[in-house]
């Protein structure tokens, strides 16, 4: 038996509560991992509240990041004692997830354990910081290098945009944070940002079709109005990575940024992600993410912590990084 933060929903709604599991009731699997630690994500927030109809069959066991040692496997790619680390493939909302102290997966949805990365280290990383390392990968494959001038990064304060910011200031951009919370400019130039701007500004469109040229690039975590107000302020041949909607799905923009100034909007995706990308991702983490910064964005849970901080993390009230220990 192992012990589980399990979802069951009745009359339309989502209720939560600690429960053992025996080992025959996970899934289908080829590899039993010994969770050690999970994370908290937007995502895991809505899953968590019951919205989004991301989960379509319950009981269910939320979590869609976890680190761990293989327990059993009956894949070639994994033998017990094994450090392994799960992100996406939509464990956490049509498979079980990490918010549990044992999880039942297939093989090639694991990656290692990077030599140096603790698995608590790991998940403070978990899908924001995955994301944020995917996002900065994209503008630097388009051509996105210090020298051209500021990068956005929007939704600063959450989980993506802590680590992007970390991430981008290591690697010498100048980066200028956007968030909505006075408490946390300090936090955000302790990271390495240059400049901390209020959401506010770049909340509402010009109604220009092309602002002034600002930014070089922009990592966006906020979508929505935020997303059509950058748009037009990028520079000629910068970009947008696009990585969440915070701020809602719906984009109301031109085309003009993308004709005249040759702007890309890159979208960035970490659930399907393939490995061999995923495995670069994680190595680039380990070198580019200062562990001292790293630290810094941590907050502690347990798993009867997840039911007050999913709706914390919703409502955008959680700075940084939330580790859960699923064995306390």
């Amino acid at each position: 038996m192992s012990k589980a933060l399990m979802l069951r929903e009745a009359a339309g709604k989502v209720t939560s509560a600690i429960e053992e599991v025996a080992d025959d009731q996970f899934p289908a699997g080829d590899v039993t991992v010994a969770i050690q630690y999970s994370t908290l994500n937007y995502k895991d927030g809505l899953v968590l509240g019951g919205l989004g109809r991301l989960v379509r069959q319950y009981p269910h066991i939320p979590g869609i990041d976890f680190a761990g040692t293989v327990e059993a496997s009956q894949s070639g790619l994994w033998k017990p004692g094994d450090a392994v680390i799960l992100t996406g493939w939509r464990v956490g909302e049509s498979h079980w997830g990490g918010y549990a102290q044992k999880a039942r997966v297939r093989g090639e949805w694991l990656v290692p354990l990077p030599a140096g990365l603790t698995a608590k280290r790991a998940m403070a990383i978990g899908t924001a910081g995955f994301t944020a390392m995917l996002a900065v990968m994209a503008l630097e494959r388009h051509g996105v290098t210090p020298d051209r001038g500021e990068v956005l990064v929007t939704g600063a304060a959450g989980g993506v945009g802590s680590i992007a910011t970390a991430i981008l200031s290591k690697l010498g951009y100048t980066v200028t944070a956007s968030t909505g919370r006075a408490e946390t400019h300090n936090y955000l130039k302790l990271l390495g940002a240059a400049t901390v701007i209020d959401r506010a500004s770049i909340a509402t469109p010009s109604g220009r079709p092309l602002d002034s040229e600002r930014w070089a690039a922009c990592v966006d975590a906020v979508g929505g109005s935020t997303l059509a107000t950058i748009l037009p302020g990028i520079k000629y041949r910068g970009a947008v990575a696009a990585c969440g909607l915070a701020g809602g799905t719906k984009l109301d923009t031109t085309v003009i940024p993308f004709l005249l100034r040759g702007v890309s909007l890159l979208g960035i995706d970490s659930v399907m992600c393939p490995k061999a990308e995923r495995t670069a991702a994680w190595t680039r983490i380990t070198r580019d993410l200062p562990a001292d910064k790293l630290d810094a964005v941590i907050e502690m849970a347990t798993l009867a912590d997840l039911p007050r901080l999913g709706a914390e993390i919703l409502a955008g009230h959680v700075r940084g990084r939330v580790v859960v220990d699923v064995n306390q």
